[in-house]
């Protein structure tokens, strides 16, 4: 009896999210394919300046120009790591590139009526200062700390091959334009299979945890368990990432979501729209396609507390803001 009336809620869950996300991971798999094949090893260190804290901190605005959502980036990233771009620049624009693009901002901007233009731009501002200020970090860490064994083993030998001859970095040259287009083709369903199996993974487990029980089950629902903590300072920030990072919603769309938030203040929905675009169930899976579990392990603890923090921070701000657009008590009484 359970399963009759769960399963019907479950299977339109999973595929709602399933068709929303499939386009994008397919786009960044394309792009993906094309990259393998057009663009020459070592290309990238030629774009970004030669100073790595610059080049870390260009990578965060890269989003601004190649607009993608958190599902497109994680296929394309995987490729540009093995063509070249330091790892510490590849996270910084992972990470910023779902909230610093141009969509995600018209969309926060819309979805808040009280103060659009700060929210969007608080969102704007401090995904891209997180994300560099991770990149900075990995600067300073080994690649093999970082990536998962085999990605990093491609990367040391693409190195080795470019340092020791730098007139064949590019091995499709006497290929026609046909077949390079079919190799990238090729190149691009590989990528979309072998990320479509963890994303899969991802939105099961996503439709799983939000699917609700029957009606008939006495159970609290998630939502009541999480507005209970609206009141708290701490508390409310790290159960609106709880939450953004179970519902895994995408970046464009997931602030009407907070929007409906009623019952907490404005610092923990940012909280909410910052932490979710970088770290949820089924970006969990994506990035164990490129990233060692440790690292990833390490990268949603310090999000979470950096992210936590700054929200808390921001809160007083948020406060004054609302006060001073809020109008004066008899324009109300007239409306």
């Amino acid at each position: 009896m359970f399963f009759e009336t769960w399963l019907p809620d479950f299977s339109f869950l999973f595929l709602s999210i399933l068709v929303e996300g499939a386009p994008f991971i397919l786009l960044g798999t394309i792009i993906s394919g094309f990259i393998d094949v057009y663009l020459p090893s070592g290309a990238m260190d030629r774009i970004l300046p030669r100073n790595r804290s610059l080049a870390v901190i260009m990578s965060g605005m890269l989003g601004i120009i190649f607009p993608v959502c958190e599902c497109a980036v994680v296929p394309v990233i995987r490729r540009l790591v093995k063509k070249g771009l330091p790892p510490a620049c590849a996270i910084t624009y992972m990470l910023a590139a779902p909230i610093v693009n141009p969509v995600t901002f018209l969309s926060t901007y819309s979805a808040f009526k009280k103060i659009p233009l700060e929210m969007a731009g608080s969102r704007l501002l401090f995904g891209y200062v997180i994300a560099v200020m991770v990149g900075l970090i990995l600067l300073r860490l080994n690649v093999r700390r970082i990536l998962k064994p085999g990605i990093a083993r491609e990367i040391e030998e693409v190195a080795a091959r470019r340092a020791g001859d730098h007139d064949h970095d590019h091995d499709h040259g006497d290929e026609d334009k046909g077949n390079r287009l079919i190799m990238a083709l090729r190149a691009a369903m590989r990528d979309f299979v072998d990320v479509g199996i963890y994303f899969v993974i991802g939105i099961t487990i996503v439709a799983i945890v939000n699917t609700p029980p029957p009606v008939d089950q006495e159970t609290i629902p998630l939502r009541d368990y999480i507005d209970r903590t609206a009141e708290s300072t701490w508390g409310a920030p790290a159960a609106l990432m709880g939450l953004a990072f179970l519902l895994s919603l995408c970046s464009t769309s997931d602030a009407f979501i907070a929007a409906t938030l009623d019952a907490f203040g404005q610092g923990a929905r940012l909280a909410f729209l910052v932490f979710g675009p970088m770290m949820d169930v089924k970006l969990l899976f994506l990035y164990s396609t490129i990233l060692s579990r440790r690292f990833i392990l390490a990268l949603a603890v310090g999000l979470f507390i950096a992210i936590g923090v700054l929200s808390v921070a921001m809160e007083p701000l948020f406060e004054k803001l609302e006060k001073k657009n809020d109008p004066p008590f008899s324009q109300r009484m007239e409306e």
